[in-house]
């Protein structure tokens, strides 16, 4: 409540501001004939009206209105008056105006006081507010009996505060996540199997929250270029849940809270895509909770994506002209061809291949193609294809769409889960200056890049390659 008092003195102080407004705009001075006279002879008066025997006037360098009782002075009022207002009227310096029905009204003598008491009543909420507010914050002597409270890993301050409003342990999230910002506190909670106490005080709450619960848990490890299918099994084989049960989550699961799920198109509107999760469970050490939720365990990857992808990243695809599926698909194949120090090259040889107007509008790349060798990395053969129960179990619209020898353009949807390294590359390159205006590259067994404009140049890059390859075997 030390606030309270504050707010009190700013509402006297606002209501003795209005209060002198109105009285000095509705002021009211008893006057003498003289100085009546001299106001409409100096031109001061711009409106006036004469009912019965009151006057009242408008001055207009004051901005103030008075009413005088003109008495057995109207005839006199006139006489010496009235050629002066007349004259002043046909200039159009005085207007006459009917104050019997411009007065304010009776009822507005009292607004100002109905303005207090709506202000008082308003007050008296705040101060409400502020108790129960402050209440929460210091506790309850009488706390409830502790309630289990499972924060997932990766969730902000926001989504904590959300939980403990669901658990029934606080009422406001809104101002748990300014305590625990205001405390220095939003980075040092942390994630697991949590048993509190309605009532607890807010420095209590963060106190247990920011104990890290390693107990019951599986740190995992999915590295960049992971696909989906890979990343699902690695979870069945930890014990955490099927990998059909993960896969099936990821793909039809509710993530709309997370904003790179607006733009991740929907299987109707991609209908030669293969996985709609593939390209967007990130890449990197999480700890999961055991006997978790499916769609949980999804959280984990999708919230760290979403957390990649800057406002400025967004701003930049719009100035492009580029969707975030697109950028992501790219990035998949930089990923899979480089993963390196070669990822801005590499990407510049594929949006060389894309560009508008481009002698090989095909990306030609062997991560996705029909070679059929259990030695290649390559997508449709290692991956798409055992999900169908073999090669020619694969859909004809999805193996063609993903074979970049013969689709034009980028594949219907990535063919892995890139790290944020090979994101940007794909998003804004930034390549050596051999290989701005470059259209091909071929790699050696020594993990050389060679990179040419022309498809004869590549030819030669291609024999240079080989004869490395073959002095290191």
């Amino acid at each position: 409540m030390k606030g309270f008092g504050l707010y009190l003195i700013i509402l006297v102080c606002l209501l003795a501001g209005v209060s002198y407004v109105v009285s000095q705009t509705q002021q009211t001075e008893t006057l003498s004939y003289n100085q009546i006279y001299n106001y409409f002879m100096d031109g001061d008066v711009d409106q006036y009206d004469v009912d019965d025997t009151t006057l009242t006037m408008h001055l207009k360098k004051e901005n103030q209105t008075y009413t005088y009782d003109l008495g057995d002075y109207r005839s006199v009022f006139y006489n010496d008056l009235g050629e002066t207002i007349q004259q002043q009227m046909r200039d159009g310096t005085l207007t006459k105006v009917d104050y019997s029905t411009a007065t304010i009204p009776w009822w507005a003598q009292f607004l100002p006081y109905v303005i207090l008491i709506v202000l008082l009543i308003l007050v008296l909420a705040a101060g409400g507010c502020l108790l129960a507010i402050r209440k929460e914050i210091n506790g309850s002597a009488s706390a409830g009996e502790p309630v289990s409270v499972s924060i997932q890993q990766g969730s902000g301050v926001a989504a904590i505060a959300q939980k403990l409003k669901t658990a029934g342990v606080i009422k406001y999230p809104h101002v748990f996540r300014w305590y625990a910002g205001k405390q220095g506190a939003a980075g040092k909670l942390q994630y697991g199997e949590f048993d509190l106490a309605p009532g607890s005080s807010y420095d209590d709450i963060i106190e247990a929250l920011s104990a890290y619960a390693k107990a019951d848990s599986v740190r995992l490890t999915f590295p960049e270029g992971t696909t989906a299918i890979a990343i699902a099994k690695k979870m069945e084989d930890a014990g955490l849940c099927s990998a059909e049960d993960f896969l099936k989550e990821a793909n039809t699961g509710d993530f709309s809270q997370y904003r790179f799920w607006q733009y991740v198109p929907d299987d109707k509107d991609a209908p030669d895509r293969f996985l709609k999760c593939e390209g967007y469970l990130f890449p990197d050490t999480y700890d999961f909770l055991k006997d978790d939720t499916v769609h949980h365990y999804v959280e984990t990857f999708y919230s760290h994506f979403d957390k990649q992808i800057t406002d400025e990243m967004y701003a930049e695809m719009e100035k492009q002209g580029m969707t975030l599926s697109e950028v992501v698909t790219l990035a998949s194949f930089v990923q899979e061809e480089a993963g390196n120090d070669q990822d801005d090259n590499v990407a510049q040889v594929f949006r060389n291949r894309l560009a508008e107007g481009s002698p090989y509008p095909k990306l030609q790349s062997n991560t996705s193609s029909y070679v059929q060798s259990d030695a290649d990395n390559n997508y449709l053969w290692n991956w798409v294809a055992p999900y169908y129960g073999g090669w020619d179990s694969i859909p004809e619209n999805i193996r063609e769409a993903y074979d970049t020898y013969t689709c034009t353009g980028l594949s219907a949807g990535p063919i892995s889960n890139p790290g944020i390294a090979a994101i940007r590359a794909a998003l804004a390159p930034q390549p050596d200056d051999e290989v701005k205006d470059a259209y091909f590259f071929v790699t050696d067994l020594a993990g050389h890049y060679y990179y040419a404009r022309t498809y004869a140049d590549h030819q030669k890059n291609c024999d240079e390659a080989a004869k490395v390859n073959k002095n290191l075997k």
